[in-house]
């Protein structure tokens, strides 16, 4: 479905790389070695794939896709210097590379930048959009710090998080696209509704790949999550449907972030049916943005919206 938007992905790579010219070395260093790391650009394409949708073919579809993008890499710099990663996307983090002061001074211009180029929008209920995304993502990550090493959190603070931290920014791509089309506010809710969910099911089986897929795949670490203490989905449904003795080994690993337990992690997860509950919720995720688009013209777009939600579930990296 991606072949829909190729060449507007292409006018959105020649505004990121025109945004980005800084007379700070280090600044655009930084920047391009994130943004060059291959990623799925998932943000910006669902913006496009709206705009499409709902008939929306003006310029601004490719400065918003870039702010996007933009906002998602400063998400990035920030999140791998707070989780201390070391591995995105195959090859070492930024923080890794240039060190935790430039990567978070550079999520810091990204995210300026971002906001003087919504300003080229000149439409306040973009300005509001974002401004509030930029907000809820901020207290998300604040929210997945507090709960850090928490081995009590439940389904629904484990979705609080990833709603705020993760589906936020889909939801606001999606909404952004009804902006620019001008479509009623029953249209502009459906499209928000596709973007949360839709997002929701991505981080949701990105969980699960943390103790199911492989690091060549996926790009990361296998086990980067228990390491850092994150309640994911699999091991809270683990605790829940394990034994007695297998909910307190995850528990105690989960409150140490002890990775030496890994393999036992690992192996509970899988004997609990944790990763299968955890898809099964994804692919509710899934359908729950499916439906919001029910009554949306059938064009070329949606029917690529459509088949990213079917095939997000797919997903290995």
């Amino acid at each position: 479905m991606l072949d829909l938007i190729a060449g507007d992905m292409v006018e959105v790579d020649r505004v990121i790389a025109r945004r980005l010219d800084t007379g700070v070395p280090l600044v655009s260093q930084v920047s391009q070695y994130i943004i060059s790391a291959g990623g799925k650009r998932l943000r910006p394409a669902l913006l496009l794939l709206m705009s499409g949708a709902l008939g929306y073919t003006g310029e601004q579809r490719f400065n918003l896709a870039a702010v996007v993008e933009f906002i998602h890499t400063a998400t990035l710099l920030h999140d791998d210097v707070v989780d201390e990663s070391t591995l995105r996307r195959g090859r070492a983090t930024a923080n890794e590379s240039f060190g935790n002061p430039a990567s978070v001074l550079v999520g810091d211009f990204l995210y300026s930048r971002a906001f003087q180029m919504m300003l080229d929008a000149n439409n306040i209920r973009v300005m509001e959009i974002l401004a509030e995304a930029t907000n809820v993502i901020a207290e998300g990550e604040v929210l997945q710090l507090m709960n850090m090493h928490d081995a009590s959190l439940d389904e629904t603070a484990y979705l609080r998080v990833i709603r705020s931290k993760t589906a936020k920014l889909f939801e606001a791509s999606t909404r952004l696209a009804a902006v620019l089309a001008g479509v009623t506010p029953e249209v502009e809710e459906a499209c928000a509704t596709y973007g949360q969910a839709l997002g929701t099911a991505f981080q949701v089986i990105d969980d699960v790949l943390d103790y199911a897929g492989d690091a060549h795949e996926t790009g990361k670490n296998v086990g980067d999550d228990l390491r850092e203490g994150k309640t994911t989905l699999p091991l809270i449904f683990a605790m829940q449907r394990g034994t007695p003795e297998q909910s307190g080994l995850v528990r105690a690993a989960i409150e140490a972030g002890d990775t030496a337990q890994l393999g036992k992690v690992v192996e509970i997860v899988r004997e609990t049916g944790a990763l299968d509950a955890s898809r099964a919720a994804a692919a509710a995720e899934a359908k729950r943005a499916i439906d919001a688009l029910r009554d949306f013209p059938s064009n070329s777009h949606a029917s690529g919206l459509l088949q990213l939600a079917a095939q997000l579930l797919e997903r290995r990296a």
